[in-house]
């Protein structure tokens, strides 16, 4: 990995050889956040955006060169990253933009974005002989680890909070992992795996604690910015919770500014349930993150639920450096747009997914958002996580399935269709 030149201490600054420390800088214990550094010089001379126009990868390992990985390590045979970036026309219509698009990472094999760290984790485990993984999640990056470990035959210990939906449980336990359900928070399922990876040595996938995470996840920008034909995008919407996404996103776009791929950067938009807005409270109230006290976080995006962001610093860096800005939506808001999202252009979201959509909207309510610009939405888990949450938007709206006979009289009864041929509802 000579193209990795050091990790550094988000904090102090110190840099640390990748073989001087394991995941943080050890003078500031758990929340030493490490951050990857690259030769980019070297990069450039040995990988060019001509490459990729030949290459017929289409996963993320199409941006190997760019990944703190050796070149030849082995990487998990699921096919992750390049998820669709589809023009959604009649939903910027809706909004009254000219410009926008859906980045639909339900895709991924898991369904969900976490499929992009959990991937270049495995092959982290392996290029250090690691016996078993493990991390803790809220559902979707133990499911994502979950299945990349298991296409590999990786053993893996899972911790999640026993109010996990049972979507996400389901999958775990499918695929084989050994999983903890924890009578306790997401920030308590958290400090329980860092224990138990320090006890038994095994292999720390967590975010804001395992330094390589970010780059796994810094792909989606990347991909972003390539099928849009290196014109990257005014803004990113993103939903925020651990802050480890848009802490990623960030990271690619300091990539391709470094390698001189791009020549502009995307506002980073994060978004946050009104539940649980660590970020946005700190970022409107100019408070640190290293001393602002955790928050008690409850929304239905489960996936966006944390009390004490982990990756907080990177989360914050990403919007204050951008010139980007953090927009607080209600769960009320958050489940509108999953109907919103999915009748306007086919996109299934869980809530977590659909919280970057309404911070959208909100955002154009509030002016924050010029017509002309060009706008991507990344959505980041599939809605078959949370059928419950999908059950509650349709109950917001009044939509409901109804129950008939074996009939064609039900049948007509039920349905009523007016002069232009539109299906309502009937008696």
């Amino acid at each position: 990995m000579n193209h990795v030149l050091s990790l550094k201490c988000l904090i102090c600054g110190r840099e640390y050889q990748p073989d001087e420390v394991e995941y943080v800088c050890p003078d500031h214990g758990n929340e030493g956040i490490l951050d990857v550094q690259y030769d980019y010089a070297l990069i450039g001379r040995r990988f060019s955006q001509g490459d990729l126009l030949h290459d017929t990868n289409y996963t993320m390992w199409r941006y190997k060169p760019l990944l703190p990985v050796e070149p030849d390590s082995p990487v998990p045979p699921l096919t992750v990253g390049w998820t669709p970036l589809m023009r959604a026309n009649r939903l910027a219509t809706e909004l009254d933009l000219r410009r926008l698009w859906i980045k639909d990472d339900g895709r991924q094999p898991t369904a969900s974005f976490k499929d992009r760290a959990s991937a270049v984790a495995v092959v982290k485990a392996q290029e250090k002989g690691a016996q078993v993984i493990t991390t803790a999640s809220t559902g979707n990056a133990a499911a994502a680890l979950s299945g990349l470990c298991a296409s590999v035959s990786q053993p893996n210990v899972i911790f999640v909070p026993e109010a996990a939906p049972p979507a996400k449980i389901a999958q775990l336990l499918v695929f084989g992992s050994t999983v903890m359900l924890v009578k306790g928070s997401y920030d308590e399922a958290f400090e329980l795996c860092l224990l138990a990876a320090q006890e038994y040595g095994w292999y720390n996938r967590n975010t804001a604690y395992n330094p390589y995470m970010t780059e796994g996840k810094k792909t989606a920008s990347l991909e972003i910015c390539e099928q849009l034909g290196w014109q990257a995008p005014d803004r990113i919407f993103v939903s925020v919770g651990d802050g480890c996404i848009i802490g990623g996103l960030h990271k690619g776009i300091k990539d391709l500014r470094a390698l001189g791929w791009i020549d502009r950067t995307p506002r980073l938009m994060g978004v946050q349930a009104e539940g649980s807005a660590y970020m946005y409270q700190a970022w409107a109230n100019g408070e640190d993150v290293l001393t602002k006290p955790p928050i008690t976080a409850h929304t239905i995006a489960d996936s966006i639920s944390a009390g004490l962001p982990r990756d907080r610093l990177k989360a914050m860096a990403a919007v204050q450096e951008t010139d980007g800005a953090y927009i607080q939506v209600s769960d009320q808001e958050i489940l509108a747009a999953i109907p919103a999202l999915a009748r306007g252009c086919g996109v299934f979201a869980e809530p977590a997914g659909a919280a970057a959509y309404a911070g959208l909207a909100k955002a154009i309510a509030e002016g924050l958002v010029g017509a002309a610009e060009r706008i991507v939405v990344l959505v980041t888990g599939n809605g078959l996580k949370d059928v419950t949450g999908a059950m509650k938007a349709m109950e917001q709206i009044g939509t409901r399935a109804h129950v008939i006979r074996t009939s064609m009289d039900d049948v007509k009864r039920t349905m009523a269709i007016d002069q232009s041929g539109a299906v309502t509802d009937g008696i």
